[in-house]
């Protein structure tokens, strides 16, 4: 007999919607299944305990709209129990953070030290919140990613449809996304773009934390930059990540000898305490703009996202020789 804190979900069968058409197996689980650890997804994949039309599959397999996905009982911990929204962070997302919406999509200012989704020890995420504060958009889905210390706009597709085809833009490099950072130091005029492979670095402390790679290792990685202003020992730049390798711009930046401004990973931690000491504790990295084809009018769409006062403040903080 199952203890109240462990209850287990009857077998069920799931028929693919259209909106659910394309997608994978086991990413179809992962949304379905709210709480189940991925470790368990894929288990249950592997031993052909979930079955499509009767037949077992693979966690890669495409789902087709009409599709019987078959889905056995599934033992939840109570832990797992979705974490409600916060009275703030609801009217947030109600409020002035939704920067455009229409019937496909959504663009959000994320705040800084808000996660994008939930996990590794991250409560509640700018995804699962929405779902709480939306709870008629059944279909919901991150676009893209920002690092939880990053600000600015976010893409939300509202279905699968949506979802593939603001991807395949940024697979193909035609969404632009423009970025700004305070980094320390004097950045030259000639330093227009950084070409060079990110990968992996290696953590004692296991946490994620990447490198610019040796000679022919690592994914390739190209930024584009430009000068917006510079402010004694300081420079404001703007940032085009071309291709979108996990802490890219702050990686680049950081190799070239121009660390972002409170970034707990690859800053200077001197004058990441000097700032936080001036009542400025974030890093200062936000998504400015973001340009994609809009999935229900094929035109080309820019938004912005406003910056917050302490942008204006950093300009009011001497660095001095830190």
């Amino acid at each position: 007999m199952s203890s109240p804190s462990t209850p287990v979900v009857a077998v069920s069968y799931l028929e693919i919607t259209a909106n659910a058409a394309g997608q994978r197996l086991d990413n179809y689980l992962l949304g379905q299944l709210k709480g189940a650890p991925k470790t368990l997804i894929y288990r249950i994949i592997r031993k052909g305990e979930v079955r499509i039309n009767k037949k077992r599959a693979k966690a890669d397999t495409r789902l087709k709209a009409g599709d019987c996905v078959r889905v056995p009982p599934i033992r939840l911990a109570e832990k797992a129990s979705v974490t409600p929204v916060g009275k703030g962070l609801r009217e947030l997302l109600e409020g002035e953070a939704l920067l455009f919406e229409n019937e496909q999509v959504m663009v959000f200012n994320k705040p800084a030290g808000l996660a994008v989704h939930g996990g590794s020890g991250v409560r509640i995420g700018l995804i699962e919140a929405l779902r709480q504060v939306r709870p008629e958009l059944t279909s919901l889905e991150l676009v893209h990613r920002l690092d939880k210390d990053t600000s600015g706009c976010i893409l939300l597709a509202k279905s699968r449809q949506a979802l593939n085809f603001l991807q395949d833009q940024l697979r193909e490099k035609s969404m632009g996304k423009y970025y700004q950072a305070w980094v320390l130091g004097d950045w030259p005029s000639s330093l227009v773009e950084i070409n060079a492979p990110i990968d992996r670095a290696s953590s004692p402390s296991g946490e994620r934390r990447m490198k610019v790679a040796e000679f022919n290792q690592g994914k390739a990685s190209l930024t584009r930059f430009k000068i917006i202003k510079k402010q004694q020992g300081l420079t404001l730049i703007e940032a085009e990540p071309v291709t979108g390798r996990t802490h890219q711009i702050r990686i680049h930046a950081t190799s070239a000898g121009f660390p972002l401004i409170g970034d707990p990973k690859y800053g200077k931690d001197a004058i990441n305490e000097h700032f936080r000491r001036a009542g400025i504790p974030r890093m200062f990295l936000h998504a400015r703009r973001l340009e994609f084809l809009d999935p229900v009018t094929q035109q080309r769409i820019s938004i912005e996202a406003p910056l917050e006062e302490s942008w204006q403040k950093v300009e009011q903080v001497k660095v001095g020789k830190l």
